[in-house]
């Protein structure tokens, strides 16, 4: 297991013009920085994966639904008094009627308040502590999930939403070309590596002979959550589901057997790549939850390369890359990025990474 290690260890200074607010257009002309197992740099764009990956590579992407969690209502008027403005976040399911979620003015409510959304969507809180709820729906199952679709936005992270509202056009770009509805697990929040990838260049690259394979990991909120303890070991990790079919699995095995390399677009993809079982060598197929918390010194047994976006300071995923593809590395990276006005969070660049001990 990785030992201990210093949070400040993973913390930068990003100039707030480098937050992206929307992304590049097409999704393909964003910029690749691409980092190889030498340790050396090159500026690229997306766009040109077709030559950087050869024949009998396999990319893996999550190809999770992100619904639309955020919602805006009103606290019901108590005691005669004024409704109040309410905005909620969605978190996690808890039961087919009951969600989890995070909500504002935080001290504007309390535990049995009707809230409304929209027209007619309602719940009541049945639990809160601080900002977090317990919502309690008027409808359950794929009925509260088609009223969430009708009356929800986009939920675009904090430091995008801080800056401007969700808008139509967020449904579409904040949202990847092939997410399953109807998938295994939906996502509060996008895998955002998987928004660069158009119809166009996936086409491109099985015309080459690379293969894709699908996974889902159903993305929460906590991804975007700094890491508060001085020591990284002592952060408590979020649980996400995953499920890495049989036929994700015989895929990926048949692919390393004859020696192609495997590429996770996205930490989420590598997550779910992680945390299955290994047997011999081989992935397992597996569904659950998964708590992992990838970091240096921790072992990378699946993706001989990852492509992911640019990430917040003292984050687990800026750790998780750092593990992957070395701190120092990372640190150099993230540097030059800064340097050459490469575009970062959700919606900004992307950079391309082979494992350091790859």
């Amino acid at each position: 297991m990785p030992g201990s290690l210093a949070a400040n260890h993973f913390a930068f200074c990003l100039p707030e013009r480098h937050i992206a607010l929307r992304p590049a257009m097409p999704r393909e002309a964003a910029k690749l920085l691409c980092l190889d197992a030498k340790g050396q740099m090159q500026d690229r764009a997306v766009g040109d994966l077709p030559k950087l990956l050869r024949p009998g590579d396999a990319l893996v992407i999550n190809d999770s639904w992100v619904i639309r969690a955020a919602l805006v209502g009103v606290r019901c008027a108590r005691n005669g008094g004024p409704d109040v403005a309410i905005h909620c976040n969605l978190l996690r399911r808890l039961e087919a009627d009951c969600w989890s979620a995070l909500a504002r003015p935080g001290k504007r409510i309390r535990v049995g308040d009707a809230l409304r959304f929209g027209g007619d969507l309602e719940a009541r809180i049945e639990a809160k502590d601080g900002a977090s709820l317990h919502l309690r729906f008027d409808r359950a199952s794929k009925v509260l999930d088609e009223a969430i679709e009708a009356n929800g936005r986009a939920p675009l992270p904090p430091y995008i939403a801080g800056r401007r509202p969700a808008d139509a056009q967020d449904f579409t770009d904040y949202q990847t070309l092939y997410a399953d509805k109807a998938g295994a697990h939906a996502s509060v929040a996008a895998p955002t590596a998987g928004l660069h990838l158009t119809e166009n260049l996936l086409e491109r690259l099985q015309s080459l002979g690379v293969g894709i394979i699908r996974v889902s990991l159903g993305v929460g909120a906590g991804t975007f959550l700094p890491v508060t303890a001085e020591d990284v070991s002592e952060h408590v990790m979020h649980s996400e589901p995953f499920q890495v079919s049989h036929e994700a699995a015989d895929a990926l095995n048949a692919a390393r057997a004859v020696g192609g390399r495997i590429i996770a677009v996205g930490t989420t993809a590598l997550r779910a790549l992680e945390s299955c079982p290994w047997i011999r060598g081989k992935i397992q197929p597996y569904s659950g939850e998964t708590r992992i918390f990838l970091r240096p010194g921790s072992r990378f047994n699946s993706a001989d390369m990852l492509m992911t976006n640019f990430h917040l300071p003292r984050s687990t995923l800026f750790m998780l890359v750092c593990g992957f593809a070395g701190t120092q590395a990372m640190q150099r990276v993230y540097a030059h990025a800064i340097a050459a006005d490469y575009r970062f969070y959700s919606y900004g660049d992307a950079n391309l990474l082979w494992r350091a001990d790859g």
